[in-house]
């Protein structure tokens, strides 16, 4: 096992703290938590997924080695245009197919 060490700001640190209190952990076994689920997309259970997604909406989710980029607005809006051009499921649906 490694050890390493990090600079934050007295604010972080108690932040980090309470929330490894709150959820009886100590800080070391809770930071080890928060990074595992910030590297590992195979980790589950709804305490990680919450943490991902705040880790993701901040921008510091490792994705494949990098955090996942948003594509332009203007990119979503026609491949949503495009996607709206097919035949209806509920057509489908009625037809049997």
């Amino acid at each position: 096992m490694s050890q390493m060490t990090w600079r934050a700001s007295q604010e972080l640190l108690e932040r980090v703290r309470r929330a490894a209190e709150r959820r009886g952990r100590s800080m070391n076994d809770y930071v080890t938590a928060v990074l595992d689920a910030a590297t590992d997309p195979n980790l589950g259970g709804t305490e990680v997924e919450r943490a991902r997604e705040r880790l993701e909406r901040a921008g510091l989710l490792a994705a494949g080695g990098r955090p996942r980029q948003r594509p332009p607005a203007g990119e979503v809006a026609a491949a949503r245009e495009r996607a709206a051009g097919g035949t209806s499921v509920a057509r489908l649906v009625a037809e049997d197919r």
